[in-house]
């Protein structure tokens, strides 16, 4: 384990001035003025997709020189389906700078690092096989949650999930970086923070550590961000939020298609309580956190299948829209994955290999083909009708009791699941994830 970054306890300005270098910077060329229009171009369509909206996190966005933060990424050069090749880009290689200054401002996710390597001082170029294990997430999503936050001036910032540091250095930016303490699993992807961190000017703590234990020593914090998805909430987070504090993190199973947002908040006489919003984006799993997915394989198998069972149903299936329906699906019938690139729904089950495909053939008319031992079609419209029966809720309480058992409860009670360990039961069932990103009947209220 890594101590505190040296600089995360000196005095120095509450919020530092997040674009100037730590010297005299020269005066602004073309290609100076080409990052800054790109910078603003992302920051304008956050705005117009609605993710984002004057105040502090837009200045802080606005102002952090993102090339400083990731001056090197990953773009894939193998098709989805194909066996993965990456290629690392470079900021200080003038070939790299176009592509790698289009990648950062996209607004996708960013892929920091392979496979767990040291960040600083890598060599650029190609690397095959395994999968990404350090990201910066998708720009509409961060704004977002950093909005949902409230960060003001003076709180103290828990920022679990460090990546590449842009939610640590907004905010230090927003509340001044003598509050803010950044946590990470990994040692390479903590001292590449802290040193890039360090060359805005930003100087938040920079811990390494397992996230879901938090960091005792510098809490308890106002607000706390964790930007990875968690099976339940970690009971040492919920210690850690100081009176009148707010708490985000994604909320999921082993699916990552229908994601919840777990909002806690402290009330000043010291009760956490909490809540689940459906949501359409999430972040990914951390680490030891397995998640299915539909390899291209299954896909294909289920194009170009004939025979199973077919039939015809009047039953309309929720809209995408619905997400609390979806969410409690997720929860209530557990191993499902959907399929957001095909024309129908189509919706498997890769662990027993089960699948429905619905393809509207009319007026409320759906020819539905499925496989397997699950009846997913069932499965579907058994939970809408008990979602529907308890008020089509979007948002659902999120109870804790004196056990530590969670439960996800409908307003009315009329629909109800409790929370599970089920990501880490060992099943072995893991792979690429969904970009992000990469969404009996009961008593009636």
């Amino acid at each position: 384990m890594t101590h505190l970054n040296p600089g995360g306890t000196e005095a120095g300005p509450t919020a530092p001035a997040l674009p100037e270098p730590r010297t005299a910077a020269p005066a602004p060329d073309a290609s100076d003025l080409q990052v800054a229009a790109a910078r603003t171009e992302m920051v304008a369509r956050s705005e117009e997709a609605g993710d984002l909206h004057p105040g502090p996190v837009r200045d802080a966005l606005l102002a952090l020189p993102r090339e400083t933060l990731m001056p090197q990424a990953y773009v894939r050069r193998s098709a989805p389906d194909e066996p993965p090749r990456w290629e690392l880009l470079d900021w200080s290689r003038p070939d790299d700078r176009e592509e790698l200054l289009v990648l950062l401002h996209s607004g996708d996710s960013v892929s920091i690092q392979h496979e767990g390597e040291p960040i600083l001082g890598r060599v650029p170029g190609v690397r095959s096989g395994g999968s990404m294990t350090a990201m910066s997430s998708t720009m509409g999503m961060t704004a977002d949650l950093l909005q949902r936050l409230d960060l003001r001036r003076g709180q103290r910032v828990l920022d679990v999930g460090t990546g590449a540091g842009v939610t640590a250095a907004v905010a230090s930016f927003i509340c001044g970086h003598d509050g803010v303490v950044t946590l990470d699993i990994d040692r390479h992807v903590s001292e590449a923070a802290r040193s890039r961190l360090m060359a805005l000017g930003c100087r938040p703590a920079v811990v390494t550590g397992d996230g879901l234990g938090g960091w005792p020593e510098l809490g308890p914090y106002d607000r706390i961000f964790v930007s990875f998805a968690v099976p339940w909430i970690p009971p040492a987070l919920v210690a850690q939020l100081a009176p009148g504090g707010r708490a985000l993190m994604t909320l999921g199973t082993s699916s990552p298609s229908w994601p919840g947002l777990a909002v806690i908040s402290r009330a000043p006489t010291g009760v956490a309580e909490a809540e689940l919003v459906a949501v359409e984006f999430g972040h990914r799993g951390g680490a030891g956190f397995d998640r299915l997915f539909l390899s291209a394989a299954f896909r294909n198998r289920i194009t170009a299948f004939e025979g199973g069972r077919t039939r015809r149903s009047r039953l309309e299936p929720p809209a995408d829209a619905d997400r609390g329906m979806w969410l409690a699906l997720d929860h209530l019938h557990p191993g499902l994955v959907r399929d957001f690139s095909a024309e129908d729904l189509t919706i498997g089950a890769p662990r027993c290999g089960s699948w429905v495909r619905a393809l509207r053939v009319g007026h409320r008319r759906w020819e539905v083909t499925s496989f397997g031992p699950r009846d997913i079609w069932a499965e579907i419209h058994d939970v809408a009708g008990r979602w529907r029966a308890a008020g089509s809720p979007h948002t659902y309480r999120l109870e804790i009791d004196a056990d530590g058992v969670q439960r996800v409860t409908s307003r009315c009670g009329a629909l109800s699941w409790t929370l599970t360990d089920a990501s880490h039961t060992g099943t072995g069932v893991t792979g690429e994830l969904d970009p992000l990103l990469e969404k009996g009947d009961s008593h009636a209220c």
